[in-house]
């Protein structure tokens, strides 16, 4: 004999991430990029120069507040990373003969495995201790590359035509789009700024949601507590930063292959590539992906109309950054967040219920 009965719904809880709005999101960033890889068709050369020097400080951008929002080291000098991926290239290109797409990799590759003795050493050191000990190692970084006479020594060098006019692909890009030489230089740099620009932005968004990305949270939040969950802080923080150093570095050897000239003052410049970096990034938000993206559309508004006033750019650029830290002190995206409750890119996970009806029997 055999009986039916119903069992009540049970209800269950699961790990949510994605909202709606950020799938949808992806379908318009996907058709987006589409339209961004074709847009040398149409695009003049200015702006396709452009393009790309907002694509590279993008990247940088969310490298430095990987650093800074999420593993709390807050570095001034990750230029660094930038010169030492921009010699890189010159080096591989220039006595490796390799191709300056093939050394933009093995830049970054590089780049990340010297980060490691690098690291070892800024870690010794808490707080402003390390910002200060980062730029120091910066400044040490410099002054080595000033003494390599092969590569220029204090004056620096230039790439030789044959290297800057030999990337792979460009005669194909010569003949696809009826350009010269330096044009076709320019759409392949631009092409490999979107890259790295796309990719960096899915490397942080990909290792924010995993486990490691819990791990920096929890690291950000309250590292002895973190410590007292089994968390090794030393370990994590180093990833972070061996990571960050490697896309630095390629960012750094891809905007040396677009000018085409180094010296030691301009590839490790503190104000080029880490005080204006941070601005972008406090200006858009510190500690989310969205706010990189707001700050360097910002930032590039206020070079494009404002940087012929010479040093009032520079007065009002400051100021700027003043008032969002003053009365927006989350930035701009971090304050229409707070308010709005928006998420583009989502990364905080949240407890949702799940009603599950139980099986007839």
């Amino acid at each position: 004999m055999t009986s039916a009965s119903a069992s009540p719904p049970t209800a269950q809880f699961r790990v949510a991430v994605s909202t709606p709005a950020s799938l949808g999101l992806a379908a318009v960033g996907l058709l987006l990029l589409v339209g961004l890889v074709a847009l040398p068709s149409v695009a003049e050369r200015d702006l396709i120069q452009d393009l790309s020097f907002v694509f590279y400080m993008l990247a940088l951008a969310q490298c430095w507040n990987l650093l800074a929002g999420y593993a709390g080291l807050v570095s001034v000098g990750q230029q660094a990373f930038v010169g030492l991926g921009g010699y890189l290239l010159f080096a591989l290109t220039i006595f490796g003969n390799l191709d300056p797409l093939l050394a933009i990799v093995l830049a970054g590759v590089v780049a990340g495995l010297f980060a490691i003795p690098t690291g070892l050493v800024v870690f010794r050191f808490r707080g402003a201790y390390f910002a200060i000990g980062s730029w120091v190692v910066a400044e040490v970084y410099r002054l080595v590359f000033a003494q390599i006479k092969q590569l220029g020594g204090g004056t620096g060098t230039s790439l030789p035509p044959s290297v800057s006019n030999g990337v792979a692909g460009i005669d194909w890009v010569k003949t696809l789009f009826d350009v010269r030489a330096p044009a076709a230089r320019d759409i392949i740099t631009y092409w490999a700024a979107l890259a790295l620009a796309a990719g960096t932005l899915a490397v942080v968004y990909l290792l924010l949601r995993s486990r490691r990305g819990l791990a920096l949270a929890a690291i950000r939040d309250q590292e002895a507590t973190a410590e007292s969950v089994g968390i090794n802080t030393v370990r994590t923080k180093l990833a972070v930063y061996v990571l960050v150093a490697a896309m630095t570095g390629m960012i750094g050897a891809l905007i040396y292959l677009q000018k085409a000239r180094i010296s030691p003052d301009s590839a490790f410049a503190v104000l080029d590539w880490t005080a204006y970096v941070i601005l972008i990034v406090v200006i858009g938000g510190i500690g989310t992906i969205e706010g990189p993206v707001v700050g360097v559309i910002v930032f590039y508004l206020l070079q494009r109309y404002l940087a012929d006033y010479g040093t009032w750019y520079l007065i009002l650029l400051g100021a700027i950054a003043i008032a969002v830290m003053l009365f927006a002190p989350q930035g701009i995206w971090g304050s229409l967040q707070g308010r709005f409750r928006l998420a583009l890119f989502p990364t905080q996970r949240r407890l949702e219920r799940a009603d599950v009806s139980g099986d007839r029997t």
